[in-house]
């Protein structure tokens, strides 16, 4: 009977005569004429079977009690009366069936509903499935029969390449396993972590118990004659290095492992026996004198002891072995003691060792926890025999070899370019790709982060899952003229373009002479030639990479870039080699799928954008001043694109030449063609941020001075913070040249250096030091923008110079920003506070998302035996107080700025406008910058009209609240009033656009 019901039920023919329009049994589908609050989700509950608006199985409520509830004896219509007549025997709903005691049939009644509403959920998860599929490919502007193609493509690539990663790793463990290099793995290593200190603390309770007299066992002497550290390590690396070889189908003999680990144990105390006894000791000079005898036979003990290292390094142990047994004079401990003592590491490692839960699973469920080894017997049948010998036998829990295979998918995910747009995220892990595992985050491990993530309502973070959905939705391609230009210059040898020599330097040939200062230059040099050849080495497979997945996806029609999160909330494709994100070379051969006709202002801002990217100061003119050297250099421009490397070469002396010369190329068409407005670009063009961590500080402090030099207020052109920056460094060196060298050693590099002062040499240091760059960070960066002019060579001096003008730059930031830096500094003292507390700072993003600083102590301890080194290093609870401080102030900054791009991302959306986003740098069609520029003002003035600050000292804990209140009110903080709110709609990255006031 109930069965038929349900085929009624889910029969869209019959429904569409019980109902006027397409409804299901359980609920409303498309065109709906019930209230959306009747529409019906999840109809099982954890407290009962059946949950329908609060009442479990055999509760019935009266009328008054379901006003607004799903239930079906309560629709006063007409599909409400035909609805009770499906039920039998005339109940007004189908809870009260499950609650009658009058059954029809020999099957159980409620074995019965569940049957019909699993049916109709089913049918119910369809419709929604389908619905999605008809949406997402709506939403694509492809044909259903060329999505399913590419889609099916899609899912080809996904699993191939997944399978081929994996496929290499297992090949890996299978290669490792046969040379017994089991432990050396890293989840080997992770396991051992797990069982390493309750393995060692048995030992050393045995160990006790030995000493006072109450263990009496054959074994107990033996295994007190090694530490406990030593003898676990010994203990877990043998018996995994056994059991992984895969022998008797991954099972050891215990006779066979406890002599192995027995013999282990006695091999490691002759050879910490050898090493304590040959031991350097100090010699006085009266010993010194006695004889020459013992004097030689002290330095032959050196001679052993260092050999016998450096055996131990090599892990060559028979060596080992056999050097030792010809200094050691002890008894051999005999089979039966060996097997002993392994049966009893065994015994302890077996009640110690469990496997532990799994990395992602959250705090507040139950711990999955089993042991990691178990003991049976095996009866093995030797050929022409009819009986068997029995044997005891220790095997691992398969959960351990499965989380070997397990780490082959997070090993290297090949996450690739996605063919088909991504599928919308929904949750944590719910999103991205088909099939590859996507995560919302990055959290590299840091449990309290994911866990935050996860427990956040999925309505919280709508925006969030909007905006990557839109990062991801946009559609890119491959430039082929410009990938053909890259792979001619490759193919000959790079150098050109910023691009890497396929040639490594030479050594320099080594003095002849033996003077100790020439001989140190040169091996300076050697080491600097080797450093220099190590990162050509890395850059050249970092182009490899990018110029492979240029070829593989040049022939595609389009392509997309999933994104997801850091910890801070930054967006991010998750394809790592080819992407916008990338470097000029990834940036020139990518361009968008989707062309728009330029009008009269994209023509304007395809010229302004090829100025940008020339850069050498034209970024810095007004923008009239930008398109009359882009008009003034047509000729150039013209040549550049028909003969990008035979001709005069204009676009390489570009800052970014692969996109001025993707520029030049699309202009040229552009002019040449009958009209230029109606030409259909692909290009994007970039609005960037001056500075934006200032422009963030600025906007925080509500700092007029500030946002004036960041071009947060309008002005006839560009403010250019680091050129300011370059000026106020150049007036302290010539201040400093003027200076007596012998007062002031200074002064010989302050000399040398003021040629080689520009906007170039401090652009990077002023860029991180929102960021909390370090003296150490502006050095190293200052060095490499000096090592690139090579004005000075010697090592030496070249590292000198840049301590001097690190030095020197961030004096003059200093100067300059001190709001800023009063900011930075009251952000770092709350971060100290909460962080004293051993808490970890954290905060609510403008846009809903969790940020959990991860910074806590590394706990670090080495036991070195001959067999392996392992080290105990793991997250402890205790927190890092001055990472926690110093890191919040660019993370919280971060946070903002990732805030913004996501907002303007959305609103870009709606607006119909195609987006990209790189940080604090916006891309869209040049037809749509002066939209573009519009949204972006207004989301920032959106976005600082709530009380950012004030929020930080929100806290659950009321005592930390308190500390950060008392600190804030000694810093002065300005009302967001309307001349303020001027200011900040008025132009954030430039005076291209002015608002209404």
């Amino acid at each position: 009977m109930w069965r038929n019901i349900a085929k009624h039920a889910i029969s869209r023919t019959r429904c569409s005569q019980w109902f006027p329009r397409t409804y299901s049994f359980l609920g409303v589908t498309r065109d709906s004429v019930f209230p959306e609050k009747l529409k019906f989700g999840s109809f099982c509950s954890s407290s009962g079977f059946l949950d329908m608006g609060g009442r479990k199985i055999g509760e019935v409520l009266g009328n008054e009690d379901c006003m607004g509830k799903p239930n079906f004896g309560l629709l006063r219509n007409e599909i409400g009366c035909r609805l009770r007549g499906l039920c039998p025997n005339g109940y007004a709903s189908v809870a009260e069936v499950a609650s009658s005691t009058d059954v029809e049939d020999d099957v159980s009644a409620v074995e019965e509903i569940k049957e019909l509403l699993n049916e109709m959920k089913k049918e119910h998860r369809r419709e929604n499935i389908n619905r999605r599929k008809i949406l997402q490919i709506q939403e694509t502007g492809m044909g259903g029969n060329k999505y399913r193609m590419l889609k099916s493509r899609q899912v080809k690539i996904e699993t191939e390449a997944w399978e081929q990663a994996a496929n290499e790793y297992r090949e890996l463990l299978k290669d490792m396993c046969e040379q017994k290099l089991a432990p050396n793995l890293p989840y080997m290593k992770s396991l051992f972590l797990g069982w390493f200190e309750p393995f060692r603390d048995a030992i050393i309770k045995e160990q006790e118990l030995y000493r006072s007299g109450k263990l009496r066992a054959g074994y107990a002497a033996y295994l007190d004659q090694l530490p406990a550290d030593m003898a676990a390590v010994i203990t877990m690396h043998k018996l995994m290095g056994l059991l992984m070889t895969g022998g008797e189908d991954g099972c050891a003999r215990v006779v066979q492992a406890a002599c192995l680990i027995g013999d282990a144990i006695e091999q490691e105390v002759r050879i910490r026996n050898f090493l304590e006894n040959t031991r350097k000791k100090k010699v006085d000079k009266e010993d010194e004198d006695e004889g020459s005898e013992s004097n030689a036979a002290i330095k032959e003990q050196e001679r052993l002891r260092k050999k016998v290292t450096n055996l131990i390094k090599k892990q060559k142990l028979p060596a080992v072995r056999q050097i030792v047994k010809g200094q050691d004079n002890t008894k051999p401990w005999g089979q039966d003691a060996k097997a002993k003592v392994g049966c009893h590491l065994i015994e302890l490692l077996m009640r110690t060792a469990y496997i532990q839960p799994p990395a992602d699973q959250l705090a507040d469920t139950p711990p999955d926890i089993r042991p990691a080894f178990l003991h049976s017997f095996k009866t093995v049948v030797k050929e022409n025999k009819k009986t068997g010998r029995r044997y005891g036998v220790i095997e691992c829990d398969p959960l351990v070899r499965k989380g070997l295979e397990r780490t082959a998918r997070h090993m290297v995910i090949p996450y690739m370019p996605m063919l088909v747009p991504p599928v919308k995220w929904t949750g944590y892990d719910r999103g991205a790709y088909l099939f590859l595992p996507s995560y919302i985050m990055r959290t590299h491990g840091a449990k309290q982060q994911r866990e935050a993530v996860k427990r956040t309502p999925t309505n919280q973070l709508e925006q969030v899952f909007e905006a990557l959905d839109t990062l991801g939705y946009t559609k890119w391609r491959i430039n082929k003229r410009v990938l053909n230009v890259v792979d001619r210059i490759w193919t000959s040898g790079g150098r050109l373009a910023d691009m890497v020599d396929r040639n490594d330097v030479p050594f320099p040939e080594k003095p002849d002479t033996e003077d100790e200062a020439l001989l140190r230059k040169w091996k300076w040099k050697v080491r600097s030639v080797k450093k220099e050849n190590r990162e050509r080495h890395s850059q050249r497979c970092d182009i490899e990479l990018k110029l492979a997945v240029a070829r593989r996806m040049k022939d595609e029609e389009g392509f997309y870039y999933p994104h997801n999160l850091d910890f801070r909330g930054r967006a991010y494709p998750m394809h790592p080699y080819l992407n916008h994100l990338g470097s000029d070379l990834c940036r020139g051969v990518l361009e968008f799928a989707e062309g728009r006709p330029l009008g009269r202002s994209g023509l304007n801002w395809l010229k302004i954008h090829l100025a940008n990217l020339f850069a050498g100061g034209v970024d810095k003119l007004s923008l009239e001043g930008r398109l009359a050297f882009t008009e003034n250099h047509l000729d150039d421009i013209f040549d550049s694109a028909d003969r990008p490397l035979e001709g005069k070469r204009w676009w390489l002396k570009a800052e970014d030449p692969f996109q001025c010369l993707a520029v030049c190329i699309d202009l040229t068409e552009a002019l040449r063609s009958s009209s230029p407005e109606t030409f259909v670009s692909h290009i994007p063009v970039h609005q960037d941020g001056s500075c934006n961590g200032l422009q963030h500080y600025a906007a925080l402090g509500r700092d007029k001075l500030g946002a004036a030099a960041v071009n947060l207020v309008a002005g006839e052109k560009p403010a250019d913070v680091y050129s300011g920056i370059a000026g106020r460094v150049l007036d302290i060196m010539r201040n400093d040249a003027q200076k007596d060298p012998s007062v002031f050693p200074d002064a010989l590099l302050a000399k040398i250096l003021v040629n080689q002062v520009d906007r170039k040499l401090v652009k990077q240091t002023v860029m991180t030091s929102v960021y909390g760059v370090t003296y150490i960070g502006a050095r190293d960066q200052i060095k490499r923008r000096l090592k690139e002019r090579g004005v000075i060579t010697d090592e030496r001096e070249l590292f000198v110079a840049s301590c001097y003008a690190a030095k020197t730059t961030l004096t003059a930031l200093g100067e300059m920003f001190q709001a800023a830096r009063a900011i930075m500094s009251w952000l770092g003292e709350c971060a100290k506070i909460i962080a004293s507390e051993n808490q970890p700072v954290s905060w609510t993003t403008p846009l809903g998302l969790p940020v959990v600083q991860p910074y806590r102590a590394l706990g670090r301890h080495l036991i070195k035996t001959s067999l392996q080194v392992l080290t105990l290093q793991r997250e402890t609870e205790k927190i890092m107080v001055k990472r926690q401080r110093t890191a919040f102030p660019p993370n919280f900054v971060h946070s903002l700025d990732g805030s913004h791009m996501m907002m303007t991302a959305i609103a870009c959306k709606k607006a119909g406008l195609t987006f990209a986003g790189v940080h604090d740098s916006y891309w869209t069609h040049a037809s749509d910058v002066d939209k573009m520029n519009k949204i972006l003002r207004e989301k920032f003035v959106e976005l600082y009209e709530k009380p950012i600050l004030e929020n930080v000292e929100k806290s659950e804990d009321g005592e930390f609240a308190n500390q950060m209140v008392n600190i804030h009110n000694h810093f002065p903080t300005l009302e967001l009033n309307q001349e303020i709110n001027k200011f900040f709609i008025l132009t954030v990255f430039g005076p291209s656009y002015q608002a209404e006031p």
